[in-house]
């Protein structure tokens, strides 16, 4: 069992990390740093999802005497990277691609302490059913999914009426996989 010894930062605004987080019983603060998201060209999307959770906690420096966790999560259907949606619109156009379909989630995790960096991924299938414009629309005006990867969140009406099935960790999917986050912190010597 995990014994927390160090004070930890998560760097995520995300209230569904914080949840996850509180769940599996850590204490932690949240602290924020500007990070650019961009990344190279050519890379996968699993490699995607490490490269800028990577970023994010070296934003942190060498995090001495404290562990930084930092995430990030990516929608990707056909090896199509489907972010954050821009606005109504954008947010429909990835919808309908999602409808009738199975996409793969990925959150890349990485924990920094004392000069050592831990990045890990995993890998989520989503499997959805065919949904209609007025339901498209619902879901949106409703649900305002403009912070979420993929514009829809697991958690809410999308992944309980939309969802059909997962293979893989669940929590991934909301953003942050925390069976393998806590043998990661186990791990962390």
């Amino acid at each position: 069992m995990y014994q927390q010894q160090h004070s930890i930062i998560l760097a995520s605004k995300s209230p569904r990390r914080q949840e996850l987080m509180r769940l599996i019983g850590l204490e932690f603060t949240i602290e924020l740093k500007e990070v650019d998201e961009s990344y190279p060209e050519g890379l996968t999307p699993a490699q995607v999802a490490v490269h800028i959770s990577e970023q994010k906690a070296k934003a942190f420096g060498n995090a001495e005497h404290k562990i930084v966790i930092t995430a990030d999560t990516i929608v990707a259907l056909d090896g199509e990277i489907l972010g954050k949606p821009t606005d109504k619109a954008h947010a429909q156009e990835m919808l309908r691609k999602l409808s009738g379909r199975t996409h793969e989630v990925y959150t890349g995790v990485t924990l920094i302490k004392d000069h050592k960096l831990v990045s890990f991924y995993d890998l989520t299938q989503v499997h959805c059913k065919e949904v209609s414009d007025e339901e498209i629309d619902f879901y949106i005006d409703n649900y305002q999914p403009y912070d979420k990867a993929g514009a829809y969140g697991v958690q809410d009406w999308w992944g309980l009426v939309v969802v059909k099935r997962i293979e893989g960790s669940y929590t991934n999917v909301m953003g942050l996989p925390t069976e393998k986050l806590y043998q990661a912190l186990e791990n962390l010597k």
